[in-house]
């Protein structure tokens, strides 16, 4: 259809009215940008809160089970003490050799119980006790024939590929429970001939240390939950190896990432740049 017009005044007008139309579509498109925009910004603020609300509730959970480890760890240790040494005593008398499978089960149950308090009085310490400025990589090349043996023990591999670093503030004793807690973990999660990979390397932001299995994977449901206290997919576990980690690295200013699927889980330790602490 062709427009007709009277006047050149009608055809400015014209001309006027499509410049119009045209600005309004561009002013709607854009629009149209940044509402989605808009929107993808605030998708992405709701996960982070989720994210931090989840972590404000589970340090608030670790600050709980901290108190209570404070309160009462010491006081139940020293009668356990006082018992597994009757019990080993009694264990050696030739009457009561009989009893011994009986024997050998207390004190391993007495043992257990011993683990769990340790756990419990490792998730009380308010922040690292010996800070010292020292290679990550020569600590765990330290501890790396520890690991291995773990591993040889069920029939699995494990290889440390040290990247270059530089050296970070850390507790020695702490950072050391960390990585055997993650190193063990993972190996329980894979099958025989499995391999677990412990590498450390630079990111801008900071030192990474990496612990990756090839078990199958965890399950979402699961993933969310751990880090909680007592929470444990294992038949015998405590619930409280991962929690700690997650406390040392929170005494450390670090952070863990995880990222798991179907060829298996790799735990980062995300250590702060030694010179922004």
């Amino acid at each position: 259809m062709t427009a007709t017009f009277r006047t050149i005044k009608d055809w400015e007008e014209f001309v006027d009215f499509k410049k119009e139309i045209i600005r309004l579509r561009e002013e709607r498109v854009n629009l149209q940008t940044e509402v989605f925009s808009l929107k993808k910004s605030l998708k992405k603020e709701i996960t982070n809160r989720e994210y931090l609300e989840g972590e404000i509730a589970k340090l608030g959970r670790l600050n709980i089970i901290g108190q209570l480890a404070a309160g009462l760890g010491h006081e139940i240790r020293n009668p356990m003490t006082t018992i597994r040494g009757f019990l080993q005593m009694l264990q050696s008398k030739t009457d009561l050799l009989v009893y011994q499978n009986y024997f050998e089960l207390m004190i391993e149950e007495l043992d257990r119980a011993n683990l769990i308090i340790t756990n419990f009085l490792s998730l009380a310490k308010n922040k690292p006790t010996e800070i010292k400025r020292m290679d990550l990589n020569k600590l765990l090349e330290n501890l790396f024939p520890l690991l291995i043996a773990d591993a040889y023990s069920q029939d699995k591999k494990c290889i440390f590929q040290p990247g270059k670093i530089k050296e970070i503030n850390i507790d020695s004793n702490e950072i050391t429970q960390l990585v055997l807690n993650l190193a063990r973990n993972g190996l329980e999660a894979m099958e025989a001939n499995g391999c677990l990979t412990i590498e450390t390397f630079m990111e801008e932001d900071g030192i990474v240390l990496s612990v990756k299995d090839e078990g199958k994977g965890i399950d979402e449901e699961n993933l969310k939950k751990l880090g909680n206290p007592f929470f444990t997919t294992k038949e015998n576990g405590t619930g409280l190896g991962l929690p700690m980690c997650f406390r040392i690295a929170n005494r450390h200013h670090a952070h863990i990432d995880i990222d798991t699927g179907q060829d298996g889980t790799t735990f980062f330790v995300r250590f702060p740049n030694p010179f922004d602490e």
